[in-house]
């Protein structure tokens, strides 16, 4: 290691340590803050990161070379203002709610500073997003931008501070390290003024969160199976699986990752997913996209991330037309002797068929097991008692019904909370499988009064006796004591005949 890396690493832990105790002592500060302050002070940093979603997305393509910078632009916004729009009316500060019926009042708290790790796939929006939902329940908030997607990151953070601290919080208050180096990172997650660490990118970050002994919510992968039954709209459901796929280049880990359709009507889906701009790779294509995404041990080759559908079929020595959004590749069973039944981040989607909605069950539970326990599924279906017996067996925290994924499972086309961190329960080795808000990061203080007045019985018995004075035996205790005895000793003499 060159001098230069250890001056570098060394002045990166110790802009971590500065920027955490001036974080805590922001935080400090800012815990007093009214639900009003704290109210205006979010919705000067949604508007701003809204005014910026455009550049941000731009600069978050430019800099990774991962998506589609129009695409990117739509998560900003939502980041901006769905996320904040979903968490506006969610009391923060003060009292929560008075139970009168059992006496008791909640009162919330902020939980303090939050560490909060970004990912390269979406860097600004997760930025505004987890700012956002720090901020409204009066946390502080450190952020530790992937490194190949530092500048864009720092640019996201700056654009929401300097908005929050215009509108009246305390300068430190949110904070993104200059030099995200792994050494920095690691003192993030273990420095005494974190409370809380908000995790969202690979496997690697994720344990790396959990294992720091701090609360932690962190998400895991996604390999989403999207089942279609004979019963759905099919022409929707094409429609739907393209352009889910294809928005941003796949880059949300909740995108469908393999088709599983009902075999009675596989060809029709086929036939409009080509129309919507799927394109269907031979087998010998698809053995050499399978070694182009991944490596010979299954690790995802991250120069294929987020690459639109051109660009991977130039790589494997194929020419597909400009109109075309997503490769499809056929798979003929699902685990590590099929590559592309993985998660893959990228333009391409298997496509598996099936006889009847059991074995289809079947295959998306082994799809999910194979790489995505916990995370999301996708069914399309008109026939509601299939999909809510699927969705009772189906180990997904997030069922998506008759919707893209990508943007259903981020709480824009379905009802979910929108979020960019998706819990993937215990099953997935998170805490949560919620989609993560501003109700993670609070606590909650509970008071209660008495309902019912208990007295120990000793206690009872010595007050009866100290109200009634010295007390005599009456007729009432002789008979209790002799029935007592008499009963011993039938007792004994019964033992004793059957003893002989």
């Amino acid at each position: 290691m060159s001098q230069q890396e250890y001056d570098k690493d060394l002045r990166s832990v110790q802009q971590a340590r500065r920027l955490l105790e001036q974080c805590r002592a922001a935080q400090r500060q800012f815990a007093s803050a009214s639900a009003a302050q704290v109210d205006a002070i979010c919705q000067a940093m949604s508007e701003a990161a809204y005014q910026e979603a455009s550049r941000l997305g731009l600069m978050a393509h430019e800099e990774t070379g991962y998506g589609n910078p129009d695409h990117k632009t739509i998560k900003n916004q939502h980041a901006a203002k769905a996320v904040w729009e979903s968490i506006r009316g969610i009391q923060t500060v003060g009292v929560v709610s008075r139970d009168e019926a059992r006496k008791v009042m909640t009162i919330a708290e902020p939980m303090g500073v939050v560490a909060a790790l970004t990912p390269s796939t979406n860097p600004t929006s997760t930025a505004i997003f987890k700012s956002l939902i720090a901020v409204k329940g009066r946390n502080g908030i450190v952020i530790s931008p992937h490194p190949s997607a530092a500048r864009c990151t720092q640019e996201a953070v700056r654009i929401v501070a300097a908005a929050a601290e215009r509108a009246g919080a305390p300068r430190g208050l949110i904070v993104c390290l200059e030099e995200p180096t792994l050494q920095a990172t690691q003192e993030l997650l273990r420095h005494y003024a974190v409370t809380v660490i908000l995790a969202t990118g690979g496997g690697p970050m994720v344990r790396a969160a959990h294992s720091t002994g701090k609360p932690a919510y962190g998400v895991g992968p996604g390999n989403v199976p999207a089942w279609v039954d004979r019963s759905a709209d099919i022409r929707k459901a094409a429609r739907d699986l393209v352009w889910s796929k294809s928005f941003d280049c796949s880059l949300i880990c909740a995108t469908e990752q393999t088709v599983v359709a009902d075999q009675a009507i596989a060809q029709d889906l086929r036939r409009h997913m080509e129309d919507a701009g799927a394109y269907w790779v031979d087998e010998a294509q698809a053995a050499r996209l399978g070694e182009l995404l991944f490596r010979p041990d299954g690790g995802m080759n991250t120069r294929s991330v987020g690459q639109s559908a051109q660009a991977l079929a130039k790589a494997i020595g194929l020419a597909v037309p400009e109109t075309v959004k997503v490769l499809v590749a056929p798979l003929g069973g699902v685990g590590a002797q099929h590559p592309l039944s993985r998660e893959k981040l990228t333009s391409v989607l298997g496509f598996i068929t099936a006889p009847d909605a059991r074995q289809g069950l079947e295959t998306c539970l082994s799809i999910l097991k194979f790489g995505g326990d916990g995370h999301t599924a996708v069914i399309h279906s008109q026939d509601r008692a299939q999909v809510e017996e699927m969705a009772l067996r189906l180990p997904a925290f997030r069922i998506v019904v008759n919707s893209m994924s990508t943007l259903g499972s981020v709480g824009h086309t379905c009802g979910f909370a929108p979020s960019f961190t998706l819990g993937t329960g215990g099953i997935g080795g998170a805490i949560s499988g919620d989609n993560i808000t501003v109700t993670h990061l609070i606590n909650i203080k509970r008071v209660g009064w008495e309902l019912v007045s208990w007295t120990p019985p000793d206690a009872e018995a010595a007050a009866r006796s100290d109200a009634r004075g010295p007390r005599h035996a009456d007729a009432q205790d002789v008979d209790a004591i002799v029935r007592g005895v008499l009963d011993r000793l039938k007792a004994a003499g019964a033992t004793h005949g059957q003893a002989s």
